[in-house]
C-alpha cells in the first residue's frame, strides 16, 4: 500500500518536485488536465498546476490517497468576484473570514453556510407539486382512466392532487450543495457542523442522487431570498465532476474549477452588459464556418453585432500578457475569426495582475484586419475591474464604428 500524500500546487508556475510512487503518478494522470507532470532527476516528478483551482482527494490502486490542493494566483476575494458572474444573474460575494481567506473551498463552504442560515431563518420555502397515487380515500380529483382500468375491489382509488411540500427544486439544490460542502476535504470542522445542522431543517426534501441532473428553477419574487444560497450551491455542485480519460468516473472526492472558463464567462457577461449601452449586441459562442463548404467550424467567445451585422469579434485568454506581443497562434486565431466574419477589428482580452498594461494594436500585414490586445488587471477591487471592462467596451465600440 502506497503512503498517503498531500500536495499543494499553485495554479500556474514552476511547481514543486516530489518523490511519487507509480500508483500515485497513475492516479494523477488519470484525471485529464488536472496537473502537469514531468520527470525530474533521481526518480522524482515535478508537479505543476494547469489553470485549475480547488481540492481533490484521489485514491490510488494500492489503497492510498492523494490530497491535492490547487491554489489560485488571485486572492480569494478577487476570485469570488469573478465566480459571481458564472451564473445568468451575478450575485454579490460577501467578504471572506480570516479563517477561510487563503483557500477557495473553505471560503465557498463558509459563504454557503452563512447564506443558507440567513435563507432558512425566514422559514423553509414550500411549493405545490402534483402527485398521482392510489389512496384508500378520495383526495383531489379521481384519475378516471386509471381507475376504470382497475378490476375487482374499488379501493384503493387512483387520485391526483396538489401537495404543499418543501420537496421543491430550490430546496433540493440547496440540500445537495450543503451535503457536498460538508463532506469535501479541506472544509473546517465548524463549517461542516453548521452545514449539517442547517441540512436538518430541510426535513422531507429529497437530495438528488449522485450523477442525477439537478432540478431546474427560475428566480421569482417568492424565492428571491434563496437566490444567493442557490447560486453558491450550484457553483459547488458544478465543480464536483471529476472524470477519467474515456469518461469513466474516478474514485475521488473534490471540487475543481477551470479558471479559463471562469475568466471567459466574466468577460462575456461584463462586456456584454457594457456594450449593450452602445447599441451593440454580443453573441457568446456564436457558431460560424471558416470555409465555403462549411466543414471547418468556428466558435468565438464573443461576436459583436450592430443592427444584425457582425462588426467585431473578441476572445478571452486566461493568461498573463507579455509586454512584447500576444502569442502568434492567438493572432492567427483572431485573424481567422475576422476573415470568416468579414470584419476588420478583433480583440484579445487577457488577464493581468499589475496595473499599467496598455492596449496594443497589431495591424496585420497585407490585410485590413487590426487586432487589439487588452489586459484586465484582476487585482483591482470589483469597482475598478468593472470600470476597466467599461473602458474596454468604449474602445471596442469606437473602433468598430471607425
Amino acid at each position: 500500500m502506497s503512503p498517503d500524500l498531500t500536495l499543494t500546487v499553485q495554479e500556474t508556475g514552476s511547481g514543486g518536485t516530489h518523490q511519487l510512487t507509480g500508483d500515485q503518478v497513475a492516479a494523477l494522470v488519470a484525471v485529464p488536465d488536472l496537473v502537469r507532470l514531468t520527470p525530474a532527476p533521481g526518480g522524482r516528478w515535478t508537479v505543476r498546476g494547469n489553470q485549475k483551482v480547488g481540492t481533490v482527494r484521489l485514491r490510488t490502486r494500492s489503497g492510498g490517497s492523494i490530497h491535492l490542493s490547487l491554489r489560485p494566483k488571485l486572492s480569494i476575494r478577487d476570485l469570488l468576484f469573478l465566480l459571481s458572474y458564472t451564473s445568468t444573474d451575478p450575485w454579490r460575494p460577501e467578504p471572506v473570514t480570516a479563517a477561510t481567506a487563503d483557500d477557495l473551498l473553505p471560503a465557498l463552504a463558509d459563504l454557503l453556510a452563512r447564506a443558507a442560515r440567513r435563507t432558512l431563518e425566514a422559514g423553509v420555502l414550500h411549493g405545490y407539486r402534483e402527485v398521482e397515487e392510489e389512496l384508500p380515500l378520495i383526495r383531489g380529483s379521481i384519475r378516471t382512466t386509471a381507475q376504470l382500468r382497475r378490476t375487482g375491489l374499488p379501493l384503493p382509488i387512483s387520485v391526483r392532487y396538489d401537495d404543499h411540500t418543501p420537496d421543491i427544486p430550490e430546496n433540493r439544490i440547496l440540500l445537495a450543495g450543503m451535503h457536498l460542502a460538508a463532506y469535501l476535504p479541506g472544509v473546517p470542522r465548524s463549517t461542516r457542523l453548521n452545514l449539517r445542522h442547517l441540512a436538518e431543517r430541510l426535513h422531507g426534501v429529497r437530495r438528488p442522487h449522485p450523477g442525477e441532473p439537478l432540478p431546474t428553477w427560475t428566480p421569482t419574487r417568492l424565492n428571491a431570498r434563496y437566490v444567493q444560497a442557490l447560486r453558491l450551491a450550484e457553483l459547488l455542485l458544478s465543480g464536483r465532476s471529476i472524470r477519467q480519460e474515456g469518461g469513466a468516473p474516478v474514485p475521488a472526492d473534490g471540487f475543481l474549477l477551470d479558471l479559463p472558463k471562469v475568466f471567459e464567462r466574466f468577460v462575456t457577461v461584463t462586456l456584454g452588459e457594457a456594450l449593450a449601452r452602445h447599441s451593440i449586441r454580443c453573441a457568446p459562442q456564436d457558431g460560424h464556418r471558416l470555409d465555403v463548404a462549411g466543414r471547418a467550424s468556428l466558435r468565438p467567445d464573443l461576436v459583436l453585432y450592430r443592427e444584425g451585422r457582425p462588426i467585431s469579434v473578441m476572445d478571452a485568454k486566461y493568461m498573463f500578457l507579455k509586454p512584447t506581443a500576444p502569442p502568434v497562434e492567438h493572432l492567427y486565431q483572431l485573424l481567422a475569426y475576422c476573415t470568416a466574419l468579414g470584419v476588420t477589428r478583433g480583440h484579445l482580452v487577457y488577464a493581468a495582475t499589475t496595473a499599467g498594461t496598455a492596449a496594443v494594436e497589431h495591424v496585420i500585414r497585407r490585410s485590413p484586419v487590426t487586432i487589439t490586445a487588452h489586459a484586465l488587471n484582476l487585482d483591482e477591487p470589483p469597482a475598478g475591474l468593472l470600470a476597466q471592462t467599461a473602458a474596454l467596451a468604449v474602445r471596442a465600440a469606437s473602433a468598430a464604428s471607425a
